[in-house]
């Protein structure tokens, strides 16, 4: 039996690595699986951002700009995840969005990016650690020194990351559980609550009244738009899915998957439980104006249950906020890691920050990572909190210049694509919206900076404030910064990459086909008996050509595993394809039917 050698159509071999720079001799380990990816995209960014902040949004501009704010940032980060989707099935490397836009966009803005989300993530550890001190208050004022606690938390972070990515992978699942758990519980209770289902709470059936009194809106075109930065900090880490995808066993399976569940987390998380959250607490109660930072207290979660007079809750909801602040303080450690480790790699770091441990560990990116928690200790000095909300500062925008590099390098990679004369059938994923939903998803980012840039001119309540304006747009002059330092430095001043030049075949994991075809097996075999049956149906083909035989993909893939003429065979089906299993399956399938002659002779 023999089967033709398949050619890529540019008679060239398809080169298949993992970077397109020299890989350490260590490398990070494929550990994630498609359970921690769900949880990931589900609810690992969830925290402080939506059960804090969002109440000090709710009293700057009312219960319609928060819903209508929060709405637009999540269209926006689906379109943005979507994008990245794509671009993290097809080149699951380590640094992802930064590696992208150094390939994509320009290497000067990769640089600048990749450093502007490693400071990020590494300013944002010790915030989380403080907040985490902080929300311990909620039971007592009279605990003991602030500093302990913010030690107590630091460990812990500590002890997880000595488990590698699986560690983290492992903790953001049972953490991010709990928080789903609590958000739908808190779904519930909110309905009951505005339909006057508590007996302990006075105020009856509630309905729409705190829309009309006080308002929808609250401090006009100003509140609006102060929503927005409020709203990116509680929508951050959306992106670590494709992050990720270099540590993930199959991205080609799990990332879409994952990127797929952001819909619906941005929709019921997000959206109705601020919607809810709007119905039952007045947005001009005076204690959410300091409902910031790690101020529990002041939560307006927390606050709904207050004001409905329910016992106990408020305290359970305090401490599901807790486990919040510490899985994004897990979350920043990996983050901030990756992305060093990723610059490093590239010579945009110290190459010390290369170096992976046997265990798939950026060890020295990690230690100096978790170095960065002790600046939690800075808040006991005198004039700390000055000192670190200036550091903070320095995250504040951060988001919407990570995300709308994601869109910019989606676009860009579309358009190479088409120029080198590529078809989107090679594209193993498909972002569902295509480039038309990362020009919205650009467009939106912009805007955002644009409406950040215009409340930090003019603030809520105050006159232009040098000081308050910095604090707020601290992080585009930073980025501006290393964006003009990198062309100095390189003395290369053109703007851009020549896309005809791109390499897009560098950087696409390399097709393990027999790991594809266990993996599927692994997981049919738990299959219920119901859908092995409708699956066979699915998937079988009859060929009366072929003596009556059932030829089906299924059949196919064992007779490759035992035949290694036609596994080869598969194998270059499959690459010619764009990496597509199910598709270089489905063409050999159709050819045997089209030769059933020669293939059983």
């Amino acid at each position: 039996m023999h089967f033709p050698e398949a050619k890529p159509a540019n008679d060239k071999d398809v080169v298949v690595t993992d970077s397109e720079v020299g890989a350490p001799k260590n490398e990070l380990k494929r550990s994630l699986k498609n359970r921690h990816m769900q949880m990931i995209a589900i609810g690992g960014s969830i925290g402080a951002g939506l059960f804090v902040g969002s109440g000090s949004a709710l009293a700057a501009g009312g219960p319609a700009a928060l819903v209508i704010d929060f709405t637009l940032i999540g269209i926006m980060l689906l379109f943005t995840v979507h994008a990245l989707g794509e671009l993290a099935v097809m080149y699951p490397i380590n640094g992802a969005f930064y590696t992208y836009s150094v390939r994509f966009i320009d290497p000067a803005w990769g640089f600048s990016m990749g450093w502007n989300y490693a400071f990020n993530w590494l300013i944002v550890l010790p915030f989380e650690l403080v907040a985490s001190s902080i929300t311990l208050q909620f039971w007592s004022d009279k605990l003991p020194n602030q500093g302990v606690f913010i030690a107590i938390f630091l460990v812990l972070v500590i002890i997880i990351n000595i488990f590698g990515v699986r560690g983290y992978g492992e903790v953001e699942f049972i953490l991010g559980t709990v928080k789903v758990i609590a958000i739908l519980g808190f779904i519930i209770l909110a309905i009951i609550i505005n339909c006057g289902g508590v007996p302990t709470d006075n105020r009856g059936y509630i309905g729409a009244e705190y829309w009309s009194n006080p308002g929808a809106f609250r401090n006009g075109f100003k509140g609006f738009c102060s929503v927005f930065v409020t709203a990116s900090f509680a929508f951050g880490g959306t992106e670590l899915v494709g992050l990720s995808a270099a540590e993930t066993e199959n991205p080609r399976k799990t990332l879409p998957k994952a990127t797929k569940q952001v819909l619906w987390r941005i929709m019921i998380f997000y959206v109705i439980s601020l919607f809810l959250l709007g119905l039952i607490v007045p947005s001009n109660d005076p204690l959410l104006a300091n409902a910031s930072g790690a101020n529990t207290k002041y939560s307006p979660f927390v606050r709904a249950m207050t004001l409905a007079g329910i016992p106990v809750l408020p305290s359970i909801f305090n401490a599901v906020i807790l486990i919040s602040v510490i899985s994004v303080a897990n979350t920043c450690s990996y983050g901030s890691t990756r992305t060093l480790q990723a610059l490093a790699e590239r010579g945009h770091a110290p190459k010390i920050f290369a170096t992976i441990d046997s265990k798939g560990r950026p060890i020295y990116a990690l230690l100096l990572a978790l170095s960065f928690g002790f600046m939690g200790f800075i808040v006991l000095a005198p004039k700390g909190n000055t000192i670190f909300y200036w550091l903070l500062a320095l995250s504040g925008l951060s988001n919407f210049f990570s995300w709308g590099s994601i869109n910019f390098a989606h676009i860009q990679f579309r358009r190479a694509w088409k120029m080198q004369g590529r078809s989107l059938d090679e594209i193993p994923f498909r972002a569902g919206f295509g480039v038309w939903g990362s020009c919205i998803g650009l467009g939106l980012n912009i805007l955002c900076l644009v409406a950040q840039f215009y409340v930090a001119l003019f603030p809520i309540g105050e006159k232009p404030n040098v000081e308050v304006f910095f604090q707020s747009y601290l992080a585009a002059p930073v980025v501006l910064a290393f964006f003009l330092g990198y062309k100095a430095f390189t003395r290369d001043w053109k703007f851009g990459v020549n896309l005809m030049e791109i390499d897009l075949d560098a950087g696409r994991r390399d097709l393990d086909l027999r790991e594809v075809i266990r993996q599927e097996n692994e997981e049919k075999a738990n299959w219920s008996t119901g859908k092995k049956v409708y699956d066979w149906f699915k998937g079988a083909k009859f060929n009366t050509a072929a003596f009556g035989f059932l030829i089906g993909p299924d059949s196919l893939k064992f007779m490759a595993i035992d035949n290694p003429e036609l596994f080869r065979f598969l194998k270059k089906i499959v690459l010619e394809n764009g990496g597509s299993f199910n598709r270089g399956l489905s063409l050999l399938v159709q050819l045997i039917q089209v030769d059933s002659y020669r293939f059983w002779t």
